[in-house]
């Protein structure tokens, strides 16, 4: 992959990494999935406590991505879902309650990519 992508999906992963950090997501993960996977470069997990938290935490990386010129290309689930997922092409968003997350497991489906700390430092 081209550094030029590599350094956009970054970009585009720091973005989505300081919304969720705004509306207060749990336990915020990055992982890089450029040199295992044709998904994209990184898979950035989130959690929420309620539907309406994950609902605004969609809302939130949807407009700041949007406003940096990263339109979603597309999004599955709803306000009531338990698992919303938000493809930007170069990133892939995946909001899960907490339930859902222990469930799906994402972080040892995608053991092979590299973590990568993202998150502000306060």
């Amino acid at each position: 992959m081209a550094e030029k992508d590599l350094s956009t999906g970054r970009k585009m992963a720091e973005l989505a990494v300081h919304a969720l950090e705004d509306k207060k997501a749990e336990d915020v993960r990055v992982i890089d999935i450029s040199g295992i996977s044709t998904l994209g470069d990184y898979f950035i997990i989130a959690g929420g406590s309620s539907s309406p938290q994950l609902s605004a935490m969609r809302d939130e990386v949807d407009e700041r991505l949007g406003r940096a010129g990263f339109p979603v290309r597309s999004i599955e689930g709803d306000d009531h879902a338990k698992w919303i997922l938000m493809d930007f092409g170069d990133i892939v968003v995946h909001l899960f309650d907490r339930e859902s997350r222990l469930f799906y497991d994402l972080e040892r489906i995608w053991r092979d990519g590299k973590e990568v700390d993202l998150t502000s430092k306060t």
